[in-house]
């Protein structure tokens, strides 16, 4: 079970396949275990690494303050402790962030980025912002981790079909250590870097499920803003796209790594 350190962090990966690197960064609460849909077709054609992002899954729960940067950095170490740069990067809700803190503070190690229902800043830009970000923090403090799961997992897959989907929300999200899960929330909660995205000049692809939390026309802005990003809305899902919609959400992701490759030849 391989680990690497960071400042005296032990962070947990795993490795799968062979070819062009590419690193998969899950979001709060969850581990490498969400991308069980897409590891083995990825597998498949590209060298792919999940990490699990301190504080979370296998990886150490330092007790202190957690930073998007910090996560950022942890994910630049472990490129650099395999010496994968540059790597196509995949990074979903709070791993997109991460994905695009790396963008903007390292951009020399991405080869691409994709980030999934996600954006570049945690920002309150109105009252009813400031409501939502509150009502968030104040429950994530309240309710229980078991709590939290039943709601999350009615929330993300609501469908009667969509029972096994439940299941592993609410087995999986109580794992979490409650300290190091709050810690993480308030590390995204004021976050931004949209200020800075002109760095981000790889080749970059936006997907956004259609009942995502925040609106697909937030996202279609801050793709505007990048110098080669464009956005891919994926029909009838919701937070957790590559749970729900895997088929859909690996062929996207795959016809964009191959027109990356094409574009490098």
């Amino acid at each position: 079970m391989p680990y690497f350190d960071n400042d005296g962090c032990q962070l947990h990966y795993e490795e799968y396949g062979h070819g062009a690197p590419l690193l998969l960064v899950h979001g709060l609460g969850s581990s490498t275990r969400d991308w069980e849909y897409q590891i083995p077709v990825l597998a498949q054609h590209y060298r792919v690494i999940a990490l699990d992002v301190r504080g979370h899954g296998r990886s150490d729960k330092p007790r202190e303050a957690y930073r998007i940067a910090d996560f950022a950095d942890d994910v630049a170490t472990l490129i650099e402790h395999l010496q994968l740069s540059p790597v196509h990067l995949v990074g979903i809700s709070m791993g997109g962030m991460i994905g695009f803190q790396l963008g903007v503070d390292r951009p020399e190690l991405l080869r691409s980025l994709t980030i999934v229902n996600s954006g570049p800043e945690v920002k309150a830009r109105s009252a009813r912002d400031w409501l939502e970000i509150g009502k968030r923090w104040t429950l994530a403090r309240l309710l229980s981790l078991e709590t939290i799961a039943r709601a999350l997992a009615k929330l993300l897959f609501p469908r009667p079909e969509q029972a096994e989907l439940r299941r592993k929300i609410e087995e999986r999200w109580p794992q979490n250590d409650k300290r190091a899960y709050l810690a993480s929330l308030d590390a995204i909660i004021g976050w931004g870097v949209r200020e800075r995205l002109a760095r981000i000049t790889c080749p970059t692809l936006v997907i956004t499920a259609d009942r995502d939390y925040t609106p697909v026309e937030r996202k279609r802005e801050y793709v505007a803003e990048m110098p080669d990003a464009r956005l891919l809305v994926i029909e009838n899902s919701r937070h957790a796209t590559p749970l729900d919609q895997p088929e859909r959400f690996n062929n996207a992701l795959l016809a964009f790594l191959g027109e990356t490759a094409n574009k490098e030849n």
